[in-house]
């Protein structure tokens, strides 16, 4: 099989920027991801500021990212990169599983609220989701 390619009607694989202030939570996610599912990882960044700056840059399809950051959240992210690439999708990942945590991500714009300790099958599923 071709890198970054799928085994299903040769679909190329979806492009995510993963967005986390943790080296080894990127690192984890930057090895377990394209191995689990048709996922190309097409960058990382380290708070909110650079995850705008990145998507700009890279128009990746998914943005999964972490909602408690220095210099800017993911909250103010999501709301920039949803307001700038409305079609980009964002995935929280977080340890914040409390409601008014939810309620301020959907306001943000994300489009999927998940937990950290959630399975790989479950984030893939998330970051394949709205694919045709």
């Amino acid at each position: 099989m071709v890198p970054g390619v799928t085994g299903f009607a040769d679909r190329p694989a979806r492009r995510v920027l993963i967005v986390d202030d943790s080296p080894q939570v990127r690192q984890e996610l930057r090895t377990l991801l394209p191995l689990a599912g048709d996922i190309e990882i097409v960058g990382e960044a380290t708070d909110g500021l650079e995850a705008v700056r990145l998507a700009e840059a890279l128009q990746p399809e998914v943005v999964l990212m972490d909602l408690e950051m220095p210099d800017m959240d993911g909250y103010e992210a999501a709301r920039q990169i949803k307001s700038r690439w409305p079609a980009c999708r964002v995935v929280a990942l977080t340890v914040h599983g409390y409601e008014a945590a939810r309620q301020k991500a959907s306001q943000s714009g994300v489009d999927v609220f998940l937990v950290k300790g959630v399975s790989v099958e479950t984030l893939v599923q998330a970051i394949s989701e709205g694919r045709e």
